[in-house]
């Protein structure tokens, strides 16, 4: 079973999660010369209008909450790496760019695909439990959401670590 619990960040504009943030509006293009991976969580979202202190505010255990087509553009490694750095635990998007979600997925970093969300009553800051085997996003107890189950060979790669890992087990 895997259970993700932490505090939210909702990316929001308008009152409206945030679609098509892209490889740059995660981790600029400026910064791509940086190479350790431990130097990058710092410049998360800072080319993103209101978020730019995100990665001076995140914490570890934090979870991001973004809308459609998250991750778009390049094939930019180091906006799924910048995540982990800060010690963000996972994303949640009601859709990915196909190279970033493959990045992730490579990566053995944690991406969830919500398939319907209560966002009355849900703000920044609150704290949610996300259960992948149930598919269930939970606050306070009561059922406010659901996530796509991850596939087989999603939840292998995530056991392993990375893809690398998962394919030294074949």
């Amino acid at each position: 079973m895997t259970v993700y619990n932490g505090r939210i960040w909702l990316m929001l504009e308008n009152n409206e999660l945030i679609d098509d943030i892209d490889t740059d509006m995660i981790y600029h293009n400026k910064y791509l010369a940086i190479t350790d991976k431990s130097q990058m969580g710092q410049y998360t979202f800072d080319n993103l209008k209101g978020y730019e202190d995100f990665a001076k505010k995140a914490q570890p255990n934090d979870i991001v909450i973004v809308g459609e087509n998250f991750g778009s553009g390049s094939s930019r490694q180091q906006a799924v790496d910048c995540f982990d750095d800060l010690g963000v635990i996972c994303v949640m998007a009601l859709s990915y760019g196909a190279i970033y979600k493959r990045n992730a997925i490579n990566s053995g970093y944690p991406i969830l695909t919500i398939k319907e969300l209560d966002r009355s009553g849900l703000q920044s800051g609150d704290t949610l439990n996300i259960d992948t085997d149930s598919g269930t996003i939970e606050k306070d107890g009561l059922v406010i959401g659901r996530v796509q189950p991850l596939s087989t060979v999603q939840k292998d790669i995530l056991a392993a670590g990375n893809v690398f890992e998962y394919a030294k087990g074949l």
